[in-house]
């Protein structure tokens, strides 16, 4: 299998990024060291190929009540042009078909940047809904098709001064920009630009849309005013840190979002109605999305390992952990998992490590944010 390439895939090569088949992309994972990378993010400014993420444009006059029916958080708390929000997009069952950020430009125009094994299903579960719906939108993807627009992240406690010094006309639209706010700024030397104040690092920055065949002149500069390359292993590291779902990882469409610490994100108070609210009401939360801190010797948490109850007696299946890592910030073995309802914070669990069980606290999310570790 041919894999998919980003627009900046030879810039990656040129910088000896090691290279992986990441959901059929092939993306860096690393540029050298990983640890480096994600304390260049923590602690300066560091940047990322997020290319491979698709930009969908809807328009039309009817795309607000589109929307209001097919994300689970609701589009009508964006009343100001480049408010940003984040939301699910459900199945009937509930089930999350993808996480996103959806960007109001104007009434009849809406910009929503959804993951990149998903895209495809994501667009077409779009179009199948606007036909359903007889809604007469246009739907453009823009990755793939006509006046593609690659993405890039730069994200760090200095990252947004370095991209004013490399994109001074955007200084103007975005140093008053709160976070998840976005503003299109259309005179930078590398064409038109979407700069929007949103992240999937626990850190401030920025995340850039630009026409892609601008793309590697912007990387390169960016490379050139001290924002270090950063692959999918810090990205990780971070996200985790930040205690942010992956899609695949902590939710996929088997998952209900009230299960994957995503309530914040479901309007179920007002009339509104939407794709999938009906199953949400009717399940209820079954679980809760926690993280945990590893306390003893023997191992790093992972994906799929079990969690039990102190006592290590088992109760069926306890809890699981979703995502883990070994954290960078904090040196220790840190994990995102669903657990029962009557598990607390402050509380030991076990988790299942090579047979053993190994004693690790509840802790409240995020453990990381803005370069403070916040759990301990």
């Amino acid at each position: 299998m041919t894999l998919k390439a980003t627009p900046l895939n030879s810039a990656h090569r040129s910088l000896g990024a090691k290279m992986v088949d990441f959901g059929g992309w092939d993306m860096p994972v690393n540029y050298g060291s990983q640890i480096e990378e994600h304390n260049a993010v923590r602690g300066d400014a560091g940047m990322f190929d997020v290319s491979h993420m698709c930009v969908v444009d809807i328009k039309g006059a009817n795309t607000r009540s589109f929307l209001r029916g097919l994300l689970a958080n609701n589009v009508d708390k964006l009343q100001v042009p480049g408010k940003a929000l984040y939301s699910c997009m459900l199945n009937p069952e509930g089930g999350v078909i993808d996480d996103l950020i959806v960007y109001f430009l104007a009434e009849d125009w809406f910009r929503i940047v959804v993951n990149a094994g998903t895209a495809d299903k994501d667009v077409a579960w779009m179009n199948q809904q606007n036909t359903a719906t007889n809604s007469g939108l246009t739907i453009t993807q823009r990755r793939d098709g006509n006046d593609p627009i690659a993405l890039i992240a730069v994200q760090g406690p200095n990252a947004r001064a370095k991209v004013w010094d490399v994109l001074p006309t955007t200084r103007e639209a975005t140093e008053n920009l709160k976070p998840f706010n976005a503003a299109i700024v259309p005179d930078t030397a590398f064409g038109e630009a979407m700069v929007a104040r949103t992240g999937y690092t626990g850190e401030d920055g920025f995340e850039i849309g630009v026409p892609a065949s601008q793309a590697e002149a912007l990387w390169n500069a960016f490379a050139a005013a001290g924002i270090k390359p950063a692959g999918l292993g810090a990205r990780d590291t971070l996200r985790l840190e930040a205690g942010m779902n992956l899609y695949g990882q902590d939710m996929d469409e088997t998952v209900n979002p009230l299960d994957a610490g995503l309530a914040w994100t479901i309007d179920l108070v007002s009339e509104r109605d939407f794709i999938g609210k009906a199953a949400l009401q009717a399940k209820g939360q079954q679980s809760q999305f926690v993280g945990l801190i590893l306390r003893e010797k023997g191992g790093i948490l992972r994906a799929h390992q079990r969690v039990v109850a102190a006592s290590g007696k088992e109760s069926g299946q306890f809890g699981e952990i979703t995502s883990g890592t070994f954290s960078p910030s904090m040196q220790q073995a840190i994990a995102l998992a669903r657990v029962p309802m009557d598990v607390a914070v402050g509380d030991t669990v076990h988790v299942i490590i090579r047979d053993k069980q190994l004693a690790a606290s509840v802790v409240k999310l995020p453990f990381v944010r803005n370069g403070k570790i916040l759990a301990a």
